[in-house]
């Protein structure tokens, strides 16, 4: 049986593998009983090692923070085009769509092939201006109160125009993907219309760069049971997309 700094440095190594360890999975393995690895994850935490979460830990600070779209849009851009890319190759020709904000659908609008028909239900506003360029394509805009720093609508205007919709698929941008409390953003009103949306899609897509797993939003938007699809980047540990495939979650990484 390992010594405490042996359970330690196993702990740590596992964690710049995986980016995320459970609880359950580190009883078995060291073969000590949970009350030991919380102990040892709550010193290795006070030590500013890793970060506890429900069930486990994480070697990234699980806590989002907003940002101004203008500056997300600069973090991770070639993994986001790549990931948008990939979403975009998933349309049909007639399809109703609806996109939710975030500057990784952005990305997705802006691969969205011209000769496309499509109709486009969107709350974000960059994604508006986006493709109101391309003649095939109907946007429709909802309006509410505008988030600037996510250039998108939101509130009770928005979520009234929704009930009158059913779309094809719903491409959803995310803050955070936590394999226990579920998939979030920064903004409670947000999430709220976020989960309006999944309400009124047949199915429902993520589009997600790796830096996002592990994180935790302040809003939650559903649990990870009610995503068809996530499309990531390979920076996604192997052991996210085998709990993911488990809940009948699709992962395609880009």
């Amino acid at each position: 049986m390992m010594n405490l700094a042996e359970r330690h440095q196993f702990i740590l190594s596992r964690l710049q593998r995986d980016q995320y360890i459970n609880v359950v999975d580190l009883c078995k393995e060291l073969k000590v009983s949970s009350v030991t690895i919380r102990k040892d994850l709550k010193l290795l935490e006070d030590k500013s090692l890793l970060f506890r979460t429900h069930g486990g830990a994480t070697i990234n600070n699980p806590y989002t923070v907003d940002r101004p779209v203008n500056e997300k849009e600069k973090i991770q851009s070639a993994e986001k085009n790549k990931i948008g890319m990939a979403a975009a190759a998933l349309l049909n020709d007639n399809d109703s769509i609806v996109i939710a904000s975030g500057t990784t659908v952005l990305y997705f609008a802006k691969n969205i092939a011209p000769a496309t028909n499509l109709t486009v239900v969107t709350s974000a506003l960059n994604v508006a201006l986006e493709l109101m360029r391309e003649p095939g394509i109907e946007v429709i805009q909802l309006g509410g109160l505008l988030r600037k720093s996510s250039s998108s609508v939101m509130g009770a205007y928005a979520e009234q125009v929704l009930q009158d919709f059913y779309f094809n698929k719903l491409f959803l941008g995310v803050d955070g993907i936590d394999l226990d409390f579920g998939v979030t953003t920064t903004n409670a009103m947000e999430a709220h219309l976020n989960r309006k949306m999944i309400g009124a899609s047949q199915k429902t897509i993520v589009l997600a760069d790796s830096t996002k797993f592990g994180k935790r939003g302040f809003g939650k938007i559903c649990g990870l049971e009610e995503i068809d699809h996530i499309i990531t980047d390979k920076g996604i540990s192997e052991q996210i997309v085998k709990h993911l495939e488990g809940l009948g979650v699709t992962v395609t990484i880009v």
